[in-house]
Protein backbone atom coordinates (compact mmCIF):
# COMPACT_ATOMS: atom_id res chain seq x y z
CA UNK A 1 0.00 0.00 0.00
CA UNK A 2 1.23 3.11 -1.14
CA UNK A 3 2.77 5.90 1.90
CA UNK A 4 1.84 9.09 2.57
CA UNK A 5 4.78 11.40 1.52
CA UNK A 6 6.86 14.40 1.26
CA UNK A 7 8.70 15.65 -2.16
CA UNK A 8 12.18 15.96 -1.94
CA UNK A 9 12.10 18.89 -4.04
CA UNK A 10 9.37 21.44 -5.03
CA UNK A 11 9.02 20.49 -8.52
CA UNK A 12 7.93 17.22 -7.28
CA UNK A 13 5.13 18.97 -5.41
CA UNK A 14 2.57 18.51 -8.09
CA UNK A 15 2.68 14.58 -8.44
CA UNK A 16 3.53 13.89 -4.67
CA UNK A 17 0.21 15.78 -4.17
CA UNK A 18 -1.52 13.52 -6.66
CA UNK A 19 -0.43 10.71 -5.56
CA UNK A 20 -1.40 11.33 -1.62
CA UNK A 21 -4.69 12.21 -2.79
CA UNK A 22 -5.50 9.37 -4.45
CA UNK A 23 -4.12 7.44 -2.11
CA UNK A 24 -6.56 8.93 0.43
CA UNK A 25 -9.35 9.33 -2.06
CA UNK A 26 -8.77 5.05 -3.00
CA UNK A 27 -8.71 4.66 1.20
CA UNK A 28 -12.14 6.31 1.80
CA UNK A 29 -13.98 4.88 -1.49
CA UNK A 30 -12.39 1.52 -0.27
CA UNK A 31 -14.15 1.70 3.21
CA UNK A 32 -17.86 2.53 1.71
CA UNK A 33 -16.87 -0.07 -0.89
CA UNK A 34 -16.25 -2.59 1.21
CA UNK A 35 -19.71 -1.90 3.63
CA UNK A 36 -21.52 -1.61 0.83
CA UNK A 37 -20.32 -5.22 -0.37
CA UNK A 38 -20.31 -6.77 3.25
CA UNK A 39 -24.97 -5.62 3.39
CA UNK A 40 -24.61 -7.03 0.08
CA UNK A 41 -23.04 -10.34 0.71
CA UNK A 42 -24.92 -10.42 4.41
CA UNK A 43 -27.94 -10.13 2.32
CA UNK A 44 -27.41 -12.48 -0.36
CA UNK A 45 -26.04 -15.28 3.02
CA UNK A 46 -29.16 -14.91 4.54
CA UNK A 47 -31.80 -15.32 1.79
CA UNK A 48 -30.08 -18.02 -0.23
CA UNK A 49 -27.96 -19.50 2.05
CA UNK A 50 -29.44 -20.38 5.73
CA UNK A 51 -32.70 -21.72 4.32
CA UNK A 52 -30.73 -24.44 3.53
CA UNK A 53 -28.97 -24.98 7.05
CA UNK A 54 -32.14 -23.69 8.97
CA UNK A 55 -31.73 -22.10 12.57
CA UNK A 56 -29.26 -24.23 13.66
CA UNK A 57 -26.70 -23.19 10.37
CA UNK A 58 -25.79 -19.61 11.28
CA UNK A 59 -21.92 -20.55 11.85
CA UNK A 60 -21.88 -22.50 8.70
CA UNK A 61 -23.64 -19.16 7.19
CA UNK A 62 -20.93 -16.76 8.76
CA UNK A 63 -18.68 -19.34 7.35
CA UNK A 64 -19.48 -19.44 3.70
CA UNK A 65 -19.79 -15.78 4.21
CA UNK A 66 -16.00 -14.87 5.43
CA UNK A 67 -14.41 -17.40 2.46
CA UNK A 68 -16.56 -15.25 0.08
CA UNK A 69 -15.58 -12.14 1.86
CA UNK A 70 -11.81 -13.88 1.46
CA UNK A 71 -11.89 -14.28 -1.68
CA UNK A 72 -13.22 -11.59 -3.41
CA UNK A 73 -10.23 -9.70 -1.09
CA UNK A 74 -7.55 -11.91 -2.44
CA UNK A 75 -8.25 -11.33 -5.54
CA UNK A 76 -9.24 -7.63 -5.63
CA UNK A 77 -5.60 -7.33 -3.73
CA UNK A 78 -3.71 -9.47 -6.54
CA UNK A 79 -5.16 -7.40 -9.23
CA UNK A 80 -4.39 -3.77 -7.70
CA UNK A 81 -0.98 -5.24 -6.83
CA UNK A 82 -0.64 -6.09 -10.71
CA UNK A 83 -1.59 -3.21 -12.06
CA UNK A 84 0.83 -0.90 -9.43
CA UNK A 85 3.47 -3.27 -11.00
CA UNK A 86 2.81 -1.82 -14.32
CA UNK A 87 2.21 1.79 -13.18
CA UNK A 88 6.22 1.73 -11.03
CA UNK A 89 7.48 -0.04 -14.63
CA UNK A 90 6.28 2.53 -16.56
CA UNK A 91 7.08 5.61 -14.08
CA UNK A 92 10.70 3.95 -14.47
CA UNK A 93 10.66 3.89 -18.27
CA UNK A 94 9.54 7.86 -17.81
CA UNK A 95 11.92 8.78 -15.83
CA UNK A 96 14.93 7.23 -17.79
CA UNK A 97 13.90 9.02 -20.81
CA UNK A 98 14.53 12.48 -19.24
CA UNK A 99 17.09 14.13 -19.88
CA UNK A 100 19.67 14.54 -17.20
CA UNK A 101 20.03 18.26 -17.98
CA UNK A 102 16.55 19.04 -16.47
CA UNK A 103 17.11 17.43 -13.26
CA UNK A 104 20.04 19.66 -12.97
CA UNK A 105 20.12 22.51 -11.65
CA UNK A 106 23.30 24.10 -12.13
CA UNK A 107 23.86 27.61 -13.89
CA UNK A 108 25.56 27.43 -17.39
CA UNK A 109 28.96 29.25 -17.05
CA UNK A 110 29.75 32.09 -20.17
CA UNK A 111 33.37 32.39 -20.33
CA UNK A 112 34.61 36.01 -21.06
CA UNK A 113 37.43 36.84 -23.03
CA UNK A 114 39.80 39.97 -21.55
CA UNK A 115 40.08 42.79 -23.20
CA UNK A 116 42.74 42.68 -25.35
CA UNK A 117 45.53 46.15 -25.04
CA UNK A 118 45.95 48.11 -27.43
CA UNK A 119 49.47 48.73 -28.64
CA UNK A 120 50.34 52.66 -28.56
CA UNK A 121 52.01 53.96 -31.64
Amino acid sequence: MPNISAPEKINDLPIVMLRNFITLATGGLGVAVALAWNEAIKGFVQKYIDPYFGANGTVVSLLIYALIITSIAVIVTMQLTQIEKKLIQLDEKILKKKPASSNSTATKTIKVKPASKKKKK
